[in-house]
């Protein structure tokens, strides 16, 4: 006796036509609005893309003033995302993953590990300085980049923009 069992292939697509509601929040101590150049880069690559920067804002390098951001925009419906960019150095002012990573549900440990593969092609051994990470905070995807122009570039090109539509999606599913 033959028995076939019948195979349904499940092809997982996601949406690329989904705008993602973003917040984009800057922490250093020197930044202001006018010259942020990494925050200003983040934008333009969420509005070329077709995403909604709803909120930007840049708080010192210090745990409870990027805490009260981050938390803060958890409690809003409309953000989906939240790109955080520096403040992720060995550095002593430096406490952006220090502040952030105790807030994960869960951490997308791949994200940092795939930025500093890719940093590494680019910049040689102190790719393993950066702490750039990702993860869920209250259903919203969290990504936390460097902040340097060019690590914002290749994080936002190679990393986030491919996701975040995926991401935003999976924490959304039932």
């Amino acid at each position: 006796m033959i028995y076939r069992r019948r195979v349904q292939i499940y092809v997982h697509r996601h949406n690329q036509s989904i705008s993602v509601q973003t917040a984009i929040l800057t922490v250093s101590d020197t930044r202001t609005k006018e010259n942020d150049i990494s925050g200003a880069a983040i934008r333009e690559f969420l509005e070329a893309n077709g995403h909604h920067v709803e909120d930007y804002t840049i708080v010192d390098d210090d745990v409870y003033s990027i805490r009260n951001a981050v938390t803060g925009w958890c409690e809003r419906s409309a953000n989906q995302a939240i790109i955080i960019t520096g403040g992720t150095g060995f550095s002593p002012r430096d406490v952006t993953y220090e502040a952030v990573s105790d807030l994960f549900h869960k951490e997308m440990t791949g994200f940092g590990e795939l930025f500093r593969n890719l940093s590494y092609e680019e910049i040689g051994a102190k790719a393993m300085f950066s702490r750039a990470a990702a993860g869920s905070i209250n259903g919203r995807a969290v990504y936390v980049l460097p902040g340097s122009e060019n690590a914002v570039k290749l994080g936002m090109s190679k990393l986030i923009l491919p996701s975040i539509q995926h991401f935003t999606e999976e924490l959304n599913r039932l």
